[in-house]
């Protein structure tokens, strides 16, 4: 079982990487072995949410620069699995947005550790919901884009009741997609999760979960009450190396 050991100036973290994802895992642990992160900071950190780090360009960064951008030139492919989720001390990758990044790949770096909240079931509930509608939007946009010539051929010919044909066949089958596949649902270990530890549950299934904290939590709290500036970046630098625990 890999883990890595984060060392900060208050403290340490230990972390456990999942098997279940390969390449992520493998691509931390050469990082680590290369050094890649000694230096860097914890450069983007927002209370009860997460602290971000591993961009490369923070290493000796100066009060005020822009960060976020930097990388090793390439890019992870997405691992996301249902069962592997945001709750607190979840290790994950950062990436770029999906209207630039469809694939949701990884940036090749860059993590973060979830803090996020402990909700109650009616929270939790509502952000179901909004999970649900969300997985049907996709879907549908999905669908969508795969029949675009034939809905600008029927918007050519001006034709509603094609238009409306098709879109009805679109909605019932990604009603049948979103069922299938139990997309938007919380499922029973989300649910203890995130009314007991807590986490960031409105980022599942949409960033590739590879680890989890299994000592060092209270390193995580310290460092996510951090005073940030404008851009979310701690006042005091908070560096980091990364090691390998053999």
């Amino acid at each position: 079982m890999a883990k890595i050991k984060i060392s900060t100036p208050k403290g340490d973290i230990v972390a456990r990487l999942y098997d279940e994802t390969p390449l992520h895992r493998d691509n931390i642990i050469k990082l680590a072995k290369e050094g890649y992160y000694d230096g860097t900071l914890f450069h983007r950190v927002i209370k009860d949410f997460m602290i971000q780090g591993g961009d490369p360009n923070s290493k000796g960064a100066a009060k005020g620069q822009q960060l976020g951008s930097g990388g090793p030139g390439y890019t992870i492919p997405a691992e996301i699995k249902p069962e592997l989720f945001h709750k607190r001390g979840a290790l994950a990758a950062a990436r770029l947005g999906d209207e630039a990044n469809p694939q949701r790949r990884s940036s090749g770096s860059q993590f973060y550790i979830c803090w996020g909240q402990v909700y109650n079931p009616g929270q939790l509930g509502q952000l179901e919901k909004q999970s649900l509608m969300q997985a049907q939007q996709s879907v549908f946009n999905g669908l969508a884009a795969e029949r675009r010539g034939q809905i600008m051929e029927l918007r050519r010919n001006r034709d509603r009741a094609g238009l409306q044909a098709l879109q009805d066949e679109l909605v019932a089958m990604t009603e049948a997609i979103v069922k299938d596949k139990g997309l938007g649902k919380l499922s029973a270990a989300q649910k203890e999760a995130y009314t007991t530890v807590g986490g960031v549950p409105f980022l599942d299934g949409q960033y590739t979960v590879f680890g989890e904290v299994e000592s060092g939590l209270e390193v995580i709290d310290a460092i996510q009450q951090s005073v940030t500036d404008r851009s979310d970046r701690p006042v005091e630098d908070v560096t980091m190396t990364v090691s390998v625990v053999e």
